[in-house]
């Protein structure tokens, strides 16, 4: 998928005999979603060593045509009125530098149809927002090697039994708020947060949206302190009475006519002692983008999963957890293609990918200095620059770009087929 940027088994299989190997792949009951989720973070721990990590999760719609007679097995989704899935995946992000240094887990589902019984009635883990705290638990488990640990997530994240139960030492959260929720001593937290001073005021850059929300600069005022939150009356009575944690509220000053204005309140475990740390609060939240750039290559920017013809909602969820893996390192490949955030190339690619990446630098290289590999061996940077190459990129004028990293994705995979199978041969050839 990564190669050839599509979910399309004609195309992913090249002709008829391989499109009959993955779709047989897709079929086998011995594939499953929940597998290949599994696999999603195996290089990401390594990744991660002694960092920052923002821990940024979310869930997104993936919407399938069907009709009345043709289903296929999947349930609903938004208002209920369109039939799909539903993909939650987390990655893993520097806090420093905004890489993505990969994908930590996450769950696919569909909905066996609308459940009668409201939400509030139902205990925590038969609700769907569960997933949010199982999130949180992979991200224990996988990123044990981080310094420290922030969960990053949004409003529909908030909720109290996470925060009443996910924090521990060297492991934050850092959620956008969704309820107005009571304060001890009386009070509502919405109130509260209006009611401090003014920290400062600052002009923040709000990428592109869907169509008709362009990217702007908002001029927004910040203010942060601390609140206590009270259990809800129709929450586990196990857990805590009260909560402390910290509020940022930034609000934005004379937004453009017909914008609706920028209006942010975030609860942190983080502490906050000045403002410079209130800035950096709003700044780690602003990297959520990254997970929404992945979904965007996933299914209508990229991947275009939505598209998929494949007729069972059990195969579709496979497909999709392949599709999040493959749009994860389309980011990570072009977000390093000039070497910034320095991550290795094990980040992305085998040992056996990494060598032949190595074999093919000399090959690609000019005779001018622009022409010349500039990033130290074993580098994704150094990866990402061969892959360009083979794409077609000649060093100059603009950088590289999806298109030129699909066409150099699709040559390296049949070169390092080729290197492996002719490797193979020769030890073949050397068994007395």
């Amino acid at each position: 998928m990564v190669a050839r940027k599509t979910v399309c088994l004609k195309r992913l299989g090249q002709d008829r005999k391989g499109e009959l190997r993955v779709g047989r792949f897709f079929a086998s009951t011995k594939v499953t979603a929940a597998k290949i989720i599994a696999g999603w973070s195996t290089l990401t721990g390594a990744a991660c060593t002694g960092r920052h990590v923002l821990a940024i999760d979310d869930t997104c719609e993936v919407k399938f045509p069907t009709t009345a007679q043709r289903r296929r097995g999947l349930g609903p989704v938004g208002k209920g009125n369109i039939y799909g899935l539903l993909v939650h995946s987390m990655i893993a992000v520097d806090a420093a530098s905004g890489a993505c240094l990969g994908l930590v887990g996450g769950q696919i589902w569909t909905r066996d149809g609308v459940n009668p019984i409201p939400h509030r009635e139902r205990p925590l883990e038969d609700r769907e927002s569960m997933r949010w705290l199982d999130a949180a638990a992979q991200a224990k488990r996988v990123l044990k090697p981080a310094a420290m640990v922030t969960v990053v997530d949004d409003r529909e994240s908030d909720i109290y039994a996470k925060w009443a139960s996910v924090p521990q030492a060297g492991f934050h959260m850092l959620t956008r708020v969704m309820k107005d929720r009571r304060l001890t001593g009386g009070g509502m937290l919405f109130a509260a947060a209006a009611a401090f001073p003014v920290a400062g005021k600052r002009a923040i850059t709000l990428p592109a949206r869907d169509p008709g929300k362009p990217k702007r600069t908002a001029v927004v005022e910040l203010r942060y302190g601390e609140v206590e939150i009270c259990r809800p009356q129709h929450e586990d009575r196990s857990l805590p009475k009260t909560v402390r944690l910290r509020v940022v509220e930034v609000r934005e000053i004379d937004p453009p006519a017909g914008v609706e204005p920028l209006h942010w309140r975030l609860l942190t475990t983080h502490e906050i002692a000045d403002t410079p740390a209130a800035w950096q609060i709003i700044g780690w939240y602003q990297l959520r983008w990254v997970i929404e750039q992945m979904h965007r290559v996933m299914k209508s920017q990229g991947l275009q999963l939505e598209d998929s013809q494949l007729t069972t909602a059990e195969r579709l969820e496979k497909l999709a957890a392949v599709a999040v893996k493959a749009a994860c390192i389309d980011i990570q490949l072009t977000q390093e293609r000039d070497g910034k955030h320095q991550l290795p190339g094990s980040t992305v690619f085998t040992e056996p990918e990494t060598d032949t990446i190595e074999a093919l630098v000399p090959a690609l290289e000019g005779s001018t200095d622009r022409q010349r590999n500039p990033h130290p061996a074993q580098s994704l940077a150094r990866a990402s620059w061969v892959i360009a190459r083979l794409g077609g990129w000649n060093c100059y004028y603009k950088p590289p770009g999806p298109i030129t990293f699909r066409r150099g994705m699709e040559a390296f995979y049949q070169i390092h087929r080729g290197r492996t199978l002719r490797m193979i041969s020769e030890q073949d050839v050397r068994i007395p």
